[in-house]
Parts: structure tokens; sequence; C-alpha cells
């Protein structure tokens, strides 16, 4: 496969989580990326929905940049199985180096890594910092909870509306690619 230009990081949890919907999102999202021919950049994780989107873009012969700290390598929790295994000195730089790494944002449920790496994210534009596409995929209304607490930053004055412009919510996998493709090329 001929792969495009366009790499994209995705944020998720390290855990499946409650519901089956997680995981078949994460499923659906790395074989999505993988047949738009899209480079997939995550947190270098075997475990949780991580893990799921890696071995789902490997199945369907994508391209996986994995990722990782060395305090995560040294408990063996890494999947270094992959095309691209980038092993940092910690969190902060592993955050910024999938952000660097990547022309766009995907954000599938998890913990609170997950919120603080979204959180970051969307401050680094709010502060004009990047440009890039950023799309929660709001499987099963996960993310619904932190699109009121956004409305209630916005209703007492500590944001603008347009912060909610920085982003876009989309039901599928499928559909964060495709929003994704729209954005880059309206862009170029």
């Amino acid at each position: 496969m001929t792969y495009s230009s366009q790499s994209v990081c995705v944020f998720c949890g390290s855990r499946l989580g409650t519901d089956d919907a997680y995981r078949n999102a994460a499923r659906a999202l790395g074989t999505a990326l993988a047949g738009a021919g899209m480079r997939l950049v995550y947190g270098g994780g075997d475990a949780g929905l991580m893990g799921e989107t890696a071995r789902a873009a490997q199945a369907a012969h994508g391209h996986v940049t994995g990722v990782i700290p060395q305090h995560l390598v040294d408990r063996e929790i890494g999947k270094s199985d992959v095309d691209d295994w980038i092993v940092t000195k910690d969190m902060h730089e592993r955050k910024m180096t999938m952000f660097e790494r990547s022309d766009a944002i995907v954000v599938l449920p998890g913990g609170p890594g997950t919120l603080d790496e979204l959180m970051e994210v969307l401050t680094w534009r709010q502060l004009g910092l990047h440009e890039k596409p950023v799309v929660i995929v709001d499987v099963q209304g996960y993310w619904q909870p932190l699109q009121a607490m956004l409305e209630h930053v916005i209703a007492h004055g500590f944001a603008d509306r347009s912060f909610l412009s920085y982003y876009t919510v989309v039901r599928t996998g499928e559909d964060a690619v495709q929003v994704i493709a729209d954005q880059i090329s309206a862009r170029d």
C-alpha cells in the first residue's frame, strides 16, 4: 500500500472500558485509518483501546508508529512489533512526539490520561500553536459530559464560544477519518 502524507495521532484508553462498543470503535478506527492510507501514531501500548487500534491497523496493513515512555517499557507494557518504535524519556515527551509526528488528532474514550491529552491539544489550538484537525469519537455518548462541562466553562466566561470550533465530534472511526481527509484537503 502507498501511504499518504497524513499521520493521525490517536489518544485513547489503556483499558477497554465497560462497553464492547469502545473496543469495536477502536478496531474500526484502526481499520479505517489503514484503509485510507493514513499512518497511525499512538501511545505504544498493547493493552486496552490503544492495543485494539494498533492491532486493527496492522491487520489492515497500515503503518503504525508507537510512542512510549521508558518507564512503561520497563514495565513491559509496550507493543514493539510496530513499524516505528519510539521510546521517550517521559510522558511529556511522548505527548509532544505524538503531536509533532501527526497531521491530525483523533480521541476515543479513555481515562485521565486521554483527558489530559485532549485538553492540552485543544489549549494549544486556543493559543494559536496549531490548526490540526481534532476529532472526538463520541462512542455511546461517552464524551457528552465533557461537552456539557465545556458549555459550562463558556457560560461562566472562562473560554470563548469559538473554543467549540477547535474540534469536531463524530460517532464512528470511519466518520473521523472522513472528517480528517476533508479538513486536510480543504486546508491544502
